[in-house]
């Protein structure tokens, strides 16, 4: 009997059992390893308070994952536990929209792709000179949102809730890992989520799994991949469970079709 083939799931913990589920009744034998640590900001610094405070100034609020919802909105929910009215809220992708809407917010989407490009190509955002957007995020990580939006006039202020921390794991674990799993292709969520597995493997390590498949969210962290050195990278059209299992289904059928 053919053994199926081993997936790797990378998402943080806690996010990651519906996908490493899907995978598996997908007739794939999966794998869940976090490559990507988040962590709260447990005390925000008083000008990210004040931010909040004036929360009812801003026209634009912008959340550009997930987990900037998580995290963010704890913090926004504690100082206003009425939202205010009048406000533009926007996500980066449906997943996030989703999260937004169970906190009663009906956010504003790009339709596809799920990216910071797409998003600034929304008509509600192109005439912004003088108005002020909140960018909620986590600390770091692209200022492509920021950067734009203040090339069009805009104040933008950004507001750091959450941490990224690449996983501890001792020398040569993650390719021990690897290699007694077999993994034929590893989900990589995130920029973040390739660096740090890059960081994790030696030099020599990337070398000897190069013929692992990366399945990555964005054409931006596929030529990552590229680059690195991987010869075998699969880009889905974002980071979101469904895209990731359409472009696993487009890498091999399921087992057994």
């Amino acid at each position: 009997m053919v053994a199926s083939p081993a997936v790797l799931v990378t998402r943080p913990s806690g996010q990651a059992q519906q996908l490493s589920a899907a995978v598996a009744d997908a007739g794939y034998t999966a794998y869940s390893l976090p490559l990507l640590e988040l962590q709260p900001v447990e005390d925000l610094r008083a000008e990210q308070r004040a931010l909040i405070l004036d929360l009812d100034h801003y026209q634009h609020v912008i959340f550009i994952s997930g987990n900037a919802v998580r995290f963010g909105m704890h913090w926004i929910e504690m100082i206003w536990p009425q939202l205010p009215v009048g406000l533009n809220w926007y996500a980066i992708g449906d997943a996030t929209a989703a999260l937004l809407a169970e906190h009663g917010i009906n956010a504003l989407t790009p339709a596809s792709p799920m990216t910071s490009e797409a998003l600034l190509a929304l008509p509600q955002l192109q005439d912004v000179a003088a108005q002020r957007v909140l960018i909620v995020k986590g600390e770091g990580g692209r200022d492509t949102l920021a950067r734009m939006l203040g090339q069009r006039g805009a104040r933008v202020a950004e507001l750091a809730c959450y941490r990224r921390r690449c996983p501890a794991m001792q020398p040569g674990e993650l390719a021990q890992k690897l290699s007694s799993w077999q993994i034929e292709l590893a989900m990589i969520s995130s920029g973040e989520g390739l660096a740090n597995l890059l960081a994790l493997l030696s030099p020599a390590e990337t070398t000897k799994f190069r013929h692992i498949t990366l399945l990555v969210p964005s054409d931006r962290v596929a030529d990552q991949a590229h680059q690195a050195g991987f010869d075998h990278v699969l880009t889905a059209e974002n980071a979101s469970d469904g895209a990731m299992l359409q472009a696993l289904h487009n890498w091999r059928p399921s087992p057994g079709e």
